[in-house]
């Protein structure tokens, strides 16, 4: 395994090491090996070269020993870099030149210094009092001052001889520069001071000048910033209070009439992420100010007291901030350095800012407050031993408007790229804006010496920046803002700093800053030359571009010495060649220029001549074309806004920054009042972090927050509301976070003979808050017995995984770790177990460590981890991982992979759901597999709710993204994207892009290094993360899908077709699925272009995409090819339609059709032409529907030519027209014909209901009739068994087969079929055991019939044929039994006298016995009432003479043995009717008396009517008993009398004849009356087939 080694194995003692150079180190070590010199061996030198007689080589860089005492506690070894007077202003590696001799051997003095110091040093060992101590050190401390002297004034002598020597051989010593000592890179931490330092040598004296970044470093154009000091050849630059700014390459150049040489050092600023360390010291300065106080051995203690607090004031009032400075110890004459920063900016004392200090206090007074007064404000106290600082914020709210509703002020108004005629003026737009947004904002300028101001625009800008132009060169100005709604005006801004109107290269020249030396010598003409015409102007660039105006820039021509040189200016409207020229009257003279007046939207091109008196020069090279309008975007809104309580009136509101912006200038923060919906600002200059405090809130109160974000084009829309917060005080100084618990796991990855590394878990609770670091403490264990606890670290460590050093081997350790957020630091872990301190010597790896799992689901996981720190004999080349259910034994591990995975991650599938797992993973190098890691924490396989994945998507312009969505993140919570899961720090390949719980990683360009595993992780969540592979296949896919993109097809929702419309015009459309408004169609035919007229007319709705043409009528022209091609930017398509052939003579015809069409539809039509249609109750209702109607509109009926029916004044305008037919029949054939007339036209509409119409219609009829049928049921008759079914409607037409044992019935004599009503029936008679078996009926629709079964056989045949016997028995009886077969009438009346005979008919077998009844008695035959029998049939009743007392009820009675019936009627008496004769009654079977052969023919017959009638019919008829019968199943038997010769043919007539639905309905109503007989019969339910 391969990579980098991490920090812990690096055995670094000191982090500078790594800064120094290899040329330093070598020199360093040279020194350290020859010299033997300590820090006080400067002095002995001068000593022992003074006693040598003279010095090899003079030396006056300044390199010094300390002056310090030598006591070895107070006294360190080291180098330093001394001034004049002997003070340390630094460290450095001084080069010795001098001989031998000069280093070698001690002084007596310094012998003598020796003696002393060991003498000093065994006083102090035995113990001696301090005052003796004292006395030694200040005897020493007078010996050295003493030397100092006697030195500096040595170099003195020997810098004299040496610069006298030069100037007497000057040339033999010239030579070119040499660094000595070279600068070295530093990396400090924010807010402390660095100085870097070197000494050059060279002849004559080097000219030394530092840059930053190539550009040269001016000390005045920053006050306090940077400080620049030469003493002798030794040159130093000091950078004060260093920011993030200062991070940057210095170069030193040091050069001469010789040459030219620089060198190198970088400075890298670093931000502490814990407790700002500002007490760290600075370098000491050398400084002669502090007057003759000597600050030798004092370690002063600084002290800010009686300090300002946040303070809050209005534009216009005096502010003053003051605090009271002790200084222990206090020394008379002492002035400390006091300095004012205001944003961490050093202020100087203007007329704005007045500084004092009394000798205990300072004092900063604010004269006249504006807003760019606000801000953190700190005092910095320094002296040599450190400095103080004390810092507190001061609020500037806007001054009373002017005007009501007036906005605030503008602020910070600055002047920007100053020229000969031009000046840009920037400022910040206010925080309020007075209730109405603002339209602008008006610049106003004034010359320096005068108080006349002058508006620079006639219009008010929205852009917070403005070239000012038409300045009179050399002159100098000022400028202010203002700011306008719909209000007013609102008040000046600060006035700005004055700046002058020329050269930038005579203002550097003003300030006395030169280039670098070259190292060449250039002559230059004194004059310009006169009459060259310039060239020309070079570089020409459009700077900047607003919808106001347009900055240009250029640099002057190539030749040097021309007559001064000024600049027209010329335009052109993209797309011409017409160029205007702009400054027609007065040429410029700086090479920048501002053009005014351009519309908007509008495209130019610019370009530039030079002139002079000799003439106007050839123009520039144009410039590209530019589109007139704003360039810089307003920023976008910021989110998540979090307030967080801090003190009881304040709070910390943070919040997201805006996406995207561009030249952000800052935020404001405005609060409100829950419920109060007044907002107020809290700041009134932007701040540029994302963090801030706002003062001044009302305690208890709740407030929310909202912020917005402005540059120089405008303020952005306001943040969403924060959550309401209470203000009140907050545990932990208003972080609402609590210290994480204590990390957990401690095991040791490695071990040394004097270190070990250890590693550890994350704790299971942060706090809260990210986890800022790890402190290590350990502690020897001697004998079980724990020792005291010791700091490993003092910075915190940002790995779970850290190197203890200076360990004691063989030796016993405990440790305990603890973790750190912005809460504080948390409680230890419980103590490690002991481990002992030896080192490894074992061949296999060591441990695995940092166990991580990510992407859990119901199935899988991804397990990370981190290699073994200890690799054993040989490099680490595989992992093996191990799995096991967390409850299972230790034998229950198990592997995961058989072969060894070279990764160091792997994806674990085949999962259980809803399982608790654990893992470990082992290292394996040649010798062997290694030590398992530490378990990882159990993990539930178990996929949580809104769990998502990454979805890769390609955008309409082609480029490939992978997105990601978190639905459970929370304000703290960042993605954090990585490939083969180490995190992506290279954005060459890809863009990440965050919006709200949303992420996107876009392929900048997609290629074969992009195939890998990316995954997303999301902090501060349980573990939200996921992967995608893209492998080289899914590459491959996305890219050519990008290229489909990249160069688009239009997408067609239907390619093109055709279609017919009303009147039989012909219509070409597609529907385009997504088209823009610039999409464009071109209509072609037969490869010619078609334009809109009379004969095409196109049309083209972008919103939908239909595109179509349209035609009124096709004509043999119009045979061809059609084709749509559509064009939107770079996306093209076409469709075409080929017509020719039978296709076009068919669409040709059908929209001639069409026409037709349209012209019958102008009078009374067909809608729905005429058909039919067949009802449940298998009726046929013939129909149309019509439209276009009106009452004069007449509908006729035809069949075969023949009017049936006539509808008139249908009253309706569209409807429809119905023929019925209730029961219908082969007669109904025909063709039927509706025809509809009016004044308007007429319409016909044919319906062939004949041979095959006809068929179809009876077979939907058969249909209906079928599907209404009965299951087949099972019946007993007297004659044998009936297999039967009720249809609803039967047709003589119906066609029906019967079947037995699935073959057709050959119908006989005993097996008959016939239908009764709606009653279909198969009667067997006498049937048998071989009738038994399967019987079906199948009717016949034409369509493939419907089949009903029954199954007559076993018990169902064997009840069958019971009741068969049973109704056989049983009509025997009813057939012989006695009865009255003809009728009686029911009254008989007569005149007394006359004589009566009625006759009626008996019957029965064997012959009944006749009986008659008078009012109930039994009466015989006499002489005046003669009572006969003829021939066993007739019954005859005749009274010779009637009287009165033959009134009364008669009844004749008939008996046989199996049965008895009677007849009654009543005779009625009546006087005064002539003598008729005898008359004789007789009835036929309907009751109806036919009266003898004296009897008129008008009288000869009457009906008798009523309930006479039917009870006539109950004497004579009588129903033949059946089984139990139910509704349709029941069978209907009538007896009908046989009254006479002729009626007993009529009823044989009609028994031959099946039963019609009138004569079912007849026979069913004496039916009513009959008895029913218990066990009548048997039924058997059917089967239906």
């Amino acid at each position: 395994m391969s990579g980098s080694i991490p920090f812990y194995q690096k055995h670094h003692h000191h982090y500078d090491r790594s800064y120094r150079s290899k040329e330093t180190e070598s020199k360093l070590s040279q020194y350290q090996t020859s010299s033997r010199y300590t820090a006080g061996g400067g002095s002995s030198a001068t000593s022992s070269s003074r006693r040598s007689g003279g010095l090899k080589v003079a030396s006056y860089s300044g390199l010094e020993a300390s002056r310090l005492s030598p006591v070895p506690e107070r006294v360190k070894p080291t180098y330093l870099a001394v001034d004049r007077e002997n003070q340390i202003i630094g460290y450095v590696v001084p080069i010795f030149r001098g001989s031998h001799e000069f280093a070698t051997g001690f002084s007596d003095t310094e012998e003598a210094r020796v003696r002393d110091t060991a003498a000093y040093m065994a006083r102090r060992d035995l113990f001696t009092s301090g005052l003796e101590m004292e006395r030694s050190e200040q005897t020493s401390r007078r010996q050295a001052m003493r030397e100092s002297a006697e030195r500096i004034s040595l170099n003195k002598r020997i810098y004299e001889h040496g610069e006298h020597f030069k100037r007497m051989n000057e040339d033999s010593l010239m030579h070119v520069p040499e660094f000595v000592i070279k600068p070295r890179s530093h990396t400090v931490w924010e807010k402390q001071s660095v100085r870097l330092h070197c000494t050059v040598s060279g002849w004559p004296d080097p000219r030394v000048v530092w840059y930053k970044n190539n550009v040269a470093i001016d000390p005045l154009s920053s006050a306090g910033k940077f400080k620049l000091e030469t003493r002798y050849n030794m040159h130093s630059l000091e950078i004060n209070r260093c920011d993030f700014d200062d991070t940057a390459q210095y170069r030193v150049s040091a050069m001469n009439s010789k040459g030219e040489l620089s060198a190198f050092a970088s400075v890298v600023v670093k931000r502490f992420k814990g407790e700002m360390y500002e007490s760290l010291p600075s370098p000491r300065r050398a400084s002669t100010e502090d007057g003759p106080v000597s600050e030798y051995g004092i370690n002063f203690q600084t002290h800010i007291v009686d300090t300002f607090g946040v303070s809050f004031g209005r534009e216009g009032e005096t502010m003053s901030l003051g605090c009271t400075v002790i200084i222990y110890p206090a020394l008379d004459r002492y002035q400390p350095q006091i300095q004012w920063y205001r944003d961490d900016v050093l202020l100087s004392a203007s007329k704005w800012n007045h500084m004092a200090w009394s000798g205990d206090r300072a004092t900063l007074t604010l004269t006249h407050l504006n807003k760019e007064d606000e801000g953190l404000y700190t005092l910095r106290v320094t002296t040599k031993s450190g400095y103080e600082t004390y810092s507190a914020y001061v609020f500037v709210r806007d001054a009373e408007a002017e005007v009501e509703r007036a906005p605030g002020a503008p602020l910070d108004v600055r002047c920007l790229d100053a020229n000969k005629d031009y000046i840009i003026v920037t400022w910040k737009q206010p925080a309020v804006d007075g209730g109405d947004s603002i339209s602008g904002y008006f610049v106003d300028r004034c010359e320096v010496g005068t108080n006349h101001w002058i508006q620079c625009n006639d219009t008010p800008v929205k852009f917070a920046r403005f070239p000012v132009t038409g300045l009179v060169e050399g002159r100098s100005y000022m400028f202010r803002v203002r700011a306008v709604n719909a209000s007013g005006m609102s008040r000046p801004s600060r006035v700005s700093e004055p700046v002058g109107a020329m050269d930038p290269a005579d203002r550097a020249r003003m300030r006395g800053t030169s280039a670098p030396w070259t190292g060449q010598i250039i002559v230059t003409e004194e004059e310009p030359a006169e009459g060259i015409v310039p060239g020309r102007p070079l570089e020409l660039q459009v700077t900047e571009a607003t919808k106001n105006y347009v900055v240009l820039s250029w640099n002057p021509p190539g030749e040097k010495g021309l007559e001064g040189v000024m600049y027209y200016v010329e335009k052109c409207v993209s797309g011409t060649d017409s160029w205007q020229r702009v400054n027609t009257e007065i040429p410029v003279k700086s090479p920048r220029f501002a053009l005014f007046d351009l519309a908007e939207g509008k495209s130019y091109s610019f370009r530039v001549r030079c002139c002079n008196s000799a003439g106007v020069g050839e123009p520039s090279d144009p410039t590209e074309a530019t589109t007139v309008g704003d360039k810089l975007d307003i920023p976008s809104a910021p989110s998540k806004v979090v307030p967080i309580r801090n003190t009881d009136t304040s709070v910390v509101v943070s919040w997201e920054a805006s996406k995207e912006a561009k030249e952000l200038v800052g935020y404001y923060i405005e609060g409100s009042v829950v419920g109060s919906n007044e907002w107020e600002p809290c700041n009134n200059k932007p701040v540029n972090g994302t963090r801030f405090i706002c003062h001044g809130l009302t305690t208890g109160e709740k407030y929310v927050f909202r912020v917005r974000a402005l540059n120089a084009a405008g303020l952005s829309q306001f943040s969403p509301e924060s959550e309401p917060v209470e203000v009140k005080a907050a545990i932990g100084g208003g972080i609402p976070h609590a210290s994480p618990a204590p990390p957990y796991g401690i095991t040791v990855l490695e071990c040394v003979c004097d270190s070990m590394v250890l590693a550890w878990k994350q704790p299971s609770f942060i706090g809260g808050a990210d986890i800022t670091g790890y402190f290590v403490d350990y502690r020897e264990v001697v004998d079980g017995v724990p020792g005291k606890w010791h700091e490993a670290n003092i910075r915190a460590i940002s790995d779970r995984a850290y190197r203890v050093s200076d360990l004691k081997e063989n030796k016993k350790y405990q440790f305990q770790v603890r973790a750190a957020n912005m809460a504080g630091v948390g409680i230890p872990s419980p103590p490690s177990d002991t481990f002992l301190c030896e080192e490894w010597t074992i061949a296999v790896p060591g441990p695995p460590h940092d166990l991580q799992v990510r992407e859990v689901r119901s199935d899988s996981l991804v397990l990370l981890w981190k290699p073994p720190v200890y690799q054993g004999r040989d490099p680490v080349n595989g992992f093996y991982i191990d799995i096991k259910e967390a409850e299972a034994p230790e034998q229950a591990w198990r592997g995961v992979n058989n072969k060894a995975a070279e990764k160091m991650f792997i994806k674990i599938k085949d999962l259980k759901e809803g399982e608790t797992f654990v893992f470990r993973v082992r290292a394996q190098n040649q010798a062997g597999v290694g030590q398992t890691s530490a378990v990882t924490e159990p993990v539930v396989a178990l996929t949580k709710p809104g769990t998502k994945e990454i979805v890769v998507d390609v955008d309409d312009d082609g480029i490939i993204s992978m997105n990601f969505e978190c639905v459970d993140m929370t304000p703290d919570s960042k993605f954090v994207w990585s490939k083969n899961y180490e995190e992506i720090a290279d954005p060459s390949r890809l863009t990440l892009e965050t919006k709200g719980n949303k992420t996107k990683a876009v392929f900048n360009t997609p290629g074969e290094e992009d195939v890998g595993i990316y995954s997303c992780l999301v902090t501060h969540t349980d573990g939200a993360s996921s992967s995608y592979t893209l492998s080289e296949e899914e590459l491959k896919r996305l890219l050519e899908v990008s290229h489909d993109h990249k160069f688009p097809i239009i997408p067609l929702k239907s390619e093109l077709a055709v279609e017919l419309l009303e009147k039989g015009k012909v219509r070409f459309w597609l529907q385009a699925d997504k088209m823009s408004a610039n999409g464009k169609v071109d209509y072609i035919f037969n490869d010619n272009a078609l334009s809109q007229g009379d004969k095409y007319k196109m049309n083209f709705d972008k919103n939908t995409g239909v595109i179509e043409m349209i035609m009124d009528c096709l004509t043999p022209a119009d045979e061809g090819t059609f084709t749509f091609q559509l064009h939107d930017g770079k996306a093209t398509n076409q469709s075409s339609l080929v017509l020719i052939g039978n296709v076009f003579k068919e669409l040709q015809k059908e929209s001639e059709f069409q026409m037709k069409e349209w012209v019958r539809k102008q009078g009374p039509h067909f809608i729905e032409y005429l058909g039919y249609e067949v009802t449940q109750e298998c009726c046929v209702i013939l129909k149309c529907k019509v439209g276009n109607m009106k009452k004069e509109t007449s509908a006729l009926w035809y069949k075969d030519g023949h009017q049936i029916k006539a509808d008139e004044h249908l009253g309706f305008t569209e409807g429809v027209l119905k023929l019925e037919i209730a029961q219908v029949s082969k007669k109904d054939s025909g063709v039927y014909e509706v025809v509809l007339q009016d004044d308007r036209g007429k319409d016909t509409s044919k319906l062939n209901l004949t041979d095959q119409g006809f068929k179809d219609l009876m077979n939907e009829v058969f249909g209906y009739i079928a599907n209404s049928s009965t299951p087949l049921k099972i019946t007993s008759t007297d004659e044998g068994v009936r297999l039967y079914t009720f249809v609803n409607y039967y047709n003589d037409l119906l066609q029906v087969t019967w079947h037995y044992k699935d073959s057709a019935i050959a119908f006989s004599d005993r097996i008959k079929s016939g239908v009764v009503g709606e009653q279909l029936w198969l009667q067997i008679t006498e049937p048998t055991e071989k009738d038994t078996g399967k019987y079906a009926i199948e009717f016949n629709d034409g369509k493939g019939g419907l089949r009903r079964t029954v199954e007559l056989s076993g018990q169902a045949f064997d009840d069958a044929f019971a009741e068969f016997k049973r109704l056989q028995a049983n009509a025997i009886a009813e057939r012989s039994r006695a009865r009255v077969a003809g009728g009686l009438p029911d009254v008989v009346t007569i005149q007394e006298g006359k004589a009566l005979n009625l006759t009626c008919n008996i019957s029965g077998d064997p012959l009944p016995e006749v009986t008659w009844l008078k009012n109930d008695k039994e009466i015989t035959s006499d002489d005046h009432c003669i009572l006969k029998i003829a021939s066993g049939k007739f019954a005859s009743f005749t009274i010779t003479g009637v009287n009165t007392s033959d009134s009364g009820k008669y009844s004749i009675l008939v008996k046989n043995k199996y049965g008895t019936e009677s007849g009654d009627f009543t005779l009625e008496i009546v006087e005064g009717t002539p003598d008729l004769g005898v008359t004789s009654y007789s009835t036929d079977a309907e009751g109806n008396v036919v009266f003898g052969p004296n009897t008129p023919k008008d009288k000869m017959k009457t009906t008798v009517t009523g309930p006479k009638k039917q009870k006539r019919k109950e004497s004579v008829s009588k129903t033949l008993p059946v089984g139990k019968v139910e509704d349709k199943d029941r069978e209907k038997v009538a007896v009908k009398p046989k009254a006479s010769d002729s009626e007993q043919t009529q009823d044989a007539k009609e028994a031959d004849q099946p039963l019609t639905a009138d004569q079912s309905e007849a026979s069913e109503q004496p039916a009513d009356t009959a008895e029913e007989e218990p066990g009548a019969g048997a039924e058997t339910q059917p089967e239906a087939e």
